[in-house]
């Protein structure tokens, strides 16, 4: 495939916090550390040199135990075992648990981290660079993850399953399986001979990205917990994180951005097998939203002490125990994330956790080979696809046609003659002037509205062209949604297993632009 590139502002898909944030906005410089760089990675690891050995050896040992019997590349099982080493720092990036991995993001998620270590190990042998993938296996939020979109049609996952989803028992996907259209083996030995959904998730992961050493975390894991707890009890009986976040999300909206999470007294739920839900504290008594349980304080410290893993984090909290858990330079995200993170700097700062560099994740488009002789017939440019649908037909019909469809020189010599009128209507009575006004507005909407219909006449002479560029639209931005957050990688993985070949060869971790894949 052919690589090219364009920039992300040029595509009109991205937040203004997510662009200025790229184009290092000084307004945006307080909440955040060091911008993402190759360069300032090197600043990144002295800060992260102190992370305790005592939770690189726990962490080594859980990853371990997790992996369990699943067949390991060697560059794999290197890479967990460096994670003990002083040396070894990791690049994170996480994901909810998506049926068949979700929208095509997850799989550019992944290439994003792992390019990024292959470019922090060139530039510093010294040390070694782990990509991972922390799974949302605690998230509740069944209905995001339960489908996905293969060959246009939507394949859901029903369950009447409660709780965190990595806990799921994923044998019921035998349906969504037996529904597709084609036989996809790696999902089905990973659906259907598993005990858990994180568990199939692993497999599937291994499977896919094993070879380049991808670790995958799962944190729903008590002796991961234990390490959090200190943490966990300080912001339930203080509430600092709460008012930190609220204060920076203050400063974001004085400062113009709109942000993107609302933090809580407590940022924590109660987890058990069937429950994730919120805890709440009235009158000095701790209870599990939606349920009956209730704890004194003495008594929620005891389980704590007792078992960790019963204390979810939520969005605000996450971050902080993955910096915890991890020797993590960066955090790679969509633009959601990486906006959301510029909330939490200041609790970051508050518990002395190093603020991990921000990186966007990489954001691609795959143009099959048919499309793109379409669109090279046609003479678009890559930026017009993005334009929106009837833009990009007008653009088009404008610069094909061999008539002038805009009415420039006749509205000037209108406004002329009109100024004319004017002066006579004005000169005979002043109060004129404002009807004059009004009639001249109207009229110039008329020959708005003739421009519009000089186009619409000239897009039926073009119909053959104009249907084409419908077909192209719709395939590439299926519901007028990017093709990366719409489409699940099975649509090309399928026909062409190569396909993860040419995004780890394509994509480049450190290019913040739009990559677009030309099949030729």
């Amino acid at each position: 495939m052919r690589v090219e590139k364009i920039s992300l502002g040029e595509t009109g898909q991205f937040s203004p916090i997510f662009l200025e944030y790229l184009a290092k906005n000084e307004s945006l410089k307080d909440f955040y550390q060091y911008y993402p760089s190759v360069e300032n990675a090197e600043k990144q690891i002295a800060l992260k040199k102190a992370f305790p050995k005592k939770n690189r050896l726990r962490l080594e040992a859980v990853l371990n135990e997790q992996y369990g019997a699943l067949d390991m590349s060697p560059r794999l099982r290197e890479n967990i075992h460096a994670l003990s080493e002083e040396n070894t720092f990791t690049v994170t990036t996480g994901h909810q648990l998506n049926i068949f991995t979700g929208p095509l993001y997850f799989i550019y998620k992944i290439v994003t981290v792992i390019d990024a270590c292959k470019q922090l190990k060139a530039k510093y042998p010294d040390y070694h660079f782990v990509p991972v993938y922390w799974a949302a296996s605690e998230d509740h939020d069944f209905e995001e993850i339960s489908y996905c979109y293969l060959y246009g049609k939507k394949y859901t996952w029903e369950t009447d399953q409660k709780g965190a989803v990595g806990r799921f028992m994923p044998q019921s996907l035998s349906k969504v399986l037996d529904e597709m259209p084609d036989k996809a083996p790696v999902f089905e030995k990973a659906y259907l001979d598993h005990s858990n959904l994180a568990d199939a998730v692993r497999y599937y992961v291994n499977e896919l990205f094993g070879h380049e050493g991808l670790v995958m975390v799962d944190g729903d894991h008590p002796d991961l917990k234990r390490i959090f707890a200190p943490i966990i009890k300080k912001d339930i009986e203080e509430h600092v994180s709460g008012k930190l976040v609220d204060e920076t999300t203050k400063k974001l909206d004085d400062a113009g951005f709109k942000t993107q999470v609302h933090a809580r007294e407590i940022n924590f739920f109660y987890l058990n097998s069937i429950h994730r839900d919120r805890i709440i504290e009235e009158d000095g008594i701790y209870k599990v939203n939606n349920t009956d349980l209730s704890f004194t304080r003495e008594e929620l410290w005891q389980l704590l002490e007792k078992s960790p893993e019963k204390f979810s984090p939520n969005v605000i909290m996450r971050p902080v125990y993955q910096e915890v858990i991890l020797p993590n330079l960066a955090y790679i995200g969509g633009p959601a994330e990486v906006a959301y993170w510029l909330q939490f700097k200041a609790v970051f700062d508050h518990y002395q956790l190093p603020f991990p560099m921000l990186m966007p994740r990489n954001f691609g488009l795959v143009v099959q080979k048919s499309q793109a002789s379409k669109i090279e017939k046609l003479g678009l440019k890559l930026a017009d696809l993005f334009m929106e649908g009837h833009e990009i037909r007008k653009k088009y019909v404008r610069e094909n046609s061999e008539n002038d469809l805009l009415l420039g020189e006749e509205k000037a010599a209108f406004a002329k003659l009109m100024e004319q009128v004017k002066a006579k209507a004005v000169a005979i009575d002043k109060t004129l002037d404002g009807y004059m006004g009004k009639q001249e507005t109207r009229l110039l909407q008329e020959f708005e509205g003739m421009e519009k219909k000089l186009q619409k006449a000239e897009e039926n002479n073009q119909a053959v062209a104009i249907n084409q560029i419908e077909s192209i639209k719709e395939k590439l931005f299926p519901g007028g949604s990017l093709q990366e957050r719409h489409d699940n990688f099975l649509n090309f993985y399928l026909t062409n297993p190569a396909i993860l070949d040419e995004f780890l060869n394509g994509f480049d971790a450190f290019d913040f632009s739009f990559h677009i894949f030309m099949e030729e």
